[in-house]
Parts: structure tokens; sequence; C-alpha cells
């Protein structure tokens, strides 16, 4: 039997309507583990119910991953895992994290109404929190899943209004610590591979006019929390010559920052800022500056953080200000599955997109799942390269090429061509 194809437009009708009731006029509002994020969920559980997944078949794990199973014919013979994450930052776009998970959908919805059952089982799984927009941890369901989640290196952290990350867990009767025990379940040892469609959220593939791509991996982070601290005082009476101004030192550190980034030619982004007291009329005497460093390799991306904070504790110095600094997060450069990747390409340049695989600068679940499991990634063309914002978008004949790319690797990984 040849395997099913996926379909695309319902795909997209999917995204849409979650779109519809999970946005508004800002953008997605799909915060992790906030109501609208929950409301998301409940639509994902209702399109499982619609093609029979339901009951024990869907389950939420310790850490808060949704995970769906359409039972194979061999339920002995590791599994397939399609997936990627629902949630999105404030005011988000519509397509981050939840075209791949639509896309999972997709594939599932296609083998249940086949008629008869995949050769193995096939998992969707939807990650909680990848975005780690509002305790600063990324990836934080995929990393309790592959064992890599350190409780004390998130506890007691706040989001913008106050809530902790103890109190959002508990409304979802979720805890940090069990999520940190979520790798318990062994579920990741069950599974032969596992497949994520995400849109470039960049502008290279639609600069050479290719509608979708292999990702051979995604790049390094280092993230960091600098602090400077020097003298608040009025800012009429102090003259320049004696300021310890700790809000220049920030500011000083974050244009160092753009200078280290360029000369290794990876990124970096000095994306928060905050000062004490904040108010017009005075120096500040505190200043706490937020940066994060990309590069696909380990070693460039070693030296840019320790350039970036030699160059903020003489700035620091120079300004007569003490500099503190602490790592916020922190995960290598991930390559994926050669094999599995080289299947993705020959896939997706079969549908007319990129012939060489392409890194990733973004993080995705994929990149936790690499350290278990042989992963490969399929990217759409992002529209003006625009992501984490209300405009993000993709156009219809990408998506479609990119979703029908996706459904052709994981038909081709189950071991059946579509038909």
């Amino acid at each position: 039997m040849d395997a099913p194809r996926i379909d695309a437009a319902q795909v997209i009708a999917d995204l849409r309507e979650l779109a519809r009731l999970t946005g508004d006029e800002r953008g997605a509002q799909r915060l992790c583990f906030g109501e609208t994020w929950r409301e998301a969920r409940a639509f994902l559980r209702s399109r499982l119910a619609d093609i029979g997944i339901e009951g024990s078949d869907v389950e939420v794990d310790a850490a808060g991953n949704l995970i769906a199973r359409l039972p194979g014919a061999d339920r002995g013979a590791p599994a397939l895992a399609v997936g990627s994450h629902i949630d999105s930052v404030p005011d988000g776009g519509w397509l981050d994290g939840a075209l791949g998970v639509m896309a999972a959908l997709g594939v599932l919805r296609a083998w249940s109404q086949a008629g008869s059952p995949p050769p193995r089982d096939i998992v969707l799984i939807d990650f909680a929190d990848e975005e780690g927009a509002r305790f600063g941890r990324s990836l934080f369901g995929s990393s309790a899943m592959a064992g890599h989640l350190d409780p004390a290196e998130v506890a007691g952290a706040r989001d913008a209004a106050g809530t902790t990350i103890e109190e959002a867990l508990a409304e979802n009767d979720l805890s940090l610590e069990g999520a940190a025990r979520a790798h318990e379940d062994g579920l990741l040892d069950t599974l032969g591979a596992y497949l994520e469609l995400h849109i470039e959220q960049g502008p290279a593939l639609e600069a050479e006019g290719i509608s979708c791509s292999a990702v051979s991996g995604c790049a390094g982070v280092e993230r960091h929390r600098l602090t400077f601290r020097g003298q608040a005082s009025h800012a009429g009476t102090t003259p320049m010559d004696l300021r310890r101004d700790a809000g220049l030192a920030a500011a000083e550190t974050a244009l160092a920052v753009e200078r280290v980034a360029r000369a290794h030619h990876g990124v970096g982004t000095t994306g928060t800022l905050d000062l004490e007291p904040g108010v017009i009329t005075a120096l500040a005497g505190r200043a706490e500056l937020g940066v994060d460093l990309r590069h696909a390799e380990a070693e460039p991306l070693a030296d840019m953080i320790s350039e970036a904070l030699t160059a903020a504790a003489t700035i620091a110095d120079e300004r007569r200000c003490v500099f503190g600094g602490e790592p916020v997060w922190r995960i290598a450069p991930t390559r994926f599955d050669d094999q599995l990747v080289a299947r993705a390409a020959a896939v997706v340049a079969t549908a007319g997109g990129r012939a060489e695989p392409m890194v990733s600068g973004a993080l995705h679940d994929a990149a936790e799942v690499a350290s278990r499991v042989p992963v490969a990634m399929i990217f759409v063309a992002s529209r003006d390269g625009i992501s984490h914002a209300a405009e993000e978008d993709s156009s219809e004949a990408d998506l479609t090429a990119g979703v029908e790319a996706f459904g052709a690797l994981a038909a081709e990984v189950l071991g059946r061509a579509p038909g």
C-alpha cells in the first residue's frame, strides 16, 4: 500500500482557525501555561478527536508536553515522532511553532483515514514552552523530555506580571520537580526518528526565491544577564566627569556585543535593558542588560562570549562601575542526523526546494531531541524574514510546498512512498 498524501489545504485551514481563536490584532497570544495556550491545546485535542485519537492515546507528561499516538501495525517497532510547539511569544506570529504542530496533525490525519494503520506508531508531540517567553528558559518541555532540565536554573523565575514559574506550572497541575523527571517515562527511547516542520524565521529562502529547505542543525546559544552598579544621582547637579552612570556602561556594552558578533560572523542581541531608579531626572545607579549570542560553531561562540564579558568588565571599570554577570541559559551548536538530513534534502529538492540544507539561527525543540534521537527539519520560506511579530507570514504556495514535502518525508521514513 502506498502512503496517504497529507492534505496541505486542511493543515493551512487548521492554522488559520487556530490564529482566529488564539490571536488578536496584535498577533498570537499563546503564551505558555496561560489561558489562551490552554485554549490552543483544547483546539488541538478537538482536532485529534475528530480523527479518532483521544482518551488514553492523548496524554500530557510531567513537563506539560502533549503526546498523541496513532498506533501502527508493528507496535514493537521504533515510532516516528512529528511535532513542534503551539505556544507563542506575546504578540507573535500565526505560524511559528504552530505550523509544525498542525502539519504533524496532518500526518496523523492522513494515516487515520488511509484504511489501514501506518507501518509503526506515529507520535505527535506538542512541546511545552519552546519559546521561553515568560521565564527565559527556552525549550523547557523538550529539554525536560531529553533529561536536560535543571530546576535550579529556573527556580523562582518570574514573568512580566510577577508570576513565578512554580505558580504557572501549578495552574496546569504541573511542578518544576516533576518536569525535571519527565525523561523518566522513556518516550525518547522508543522513537526511531523525529521530524519537525517550521518557518525559517529569516530572509534567506525568500531572497533565493525558494519555498523550502532541509535543515542541517541549529546554532549554539549563550544567553547571559549582565549587571552594572554605579551611583544614582541628580541629572542636573552631577558634573559629567564625576558620574558613575550604570546606564551608559550597559549601553556601551551593547555596542561592544554588536562588534563582537560581527567580528565572528555570528549574531548578538541585547534585547533587554532595565535601569534603576528608571526616572528621566536621575542617573542610573544600576543597569541590567540581557545578552544573547549565537553561532553555528562551538569555538567561535566560546570566543564571542569571552570577548563580550571582557569588554563589559573593561567598560564598567572605565566608567567606575562594578560589573557582574551570570549565565541565563546555553546550548551547544547542534548537528542533526546526517542520513536523515540527506533524505529530507532529497525530498525537498524533488518538491522544488533548496538543494543544500541550511543551518538554523533560531532554536527549535529538535535541538534537544537530537541529543537522543535522529532528527531532521524542514523550513518554509518566511515573507520578509519576519517572525515573532504579528506581520509574520508565508505565502500559501510556500506553505503548501513545505507541508507536502514534510508529509512525503514522514512517509519515506515510515518506509512507504506517498501514493
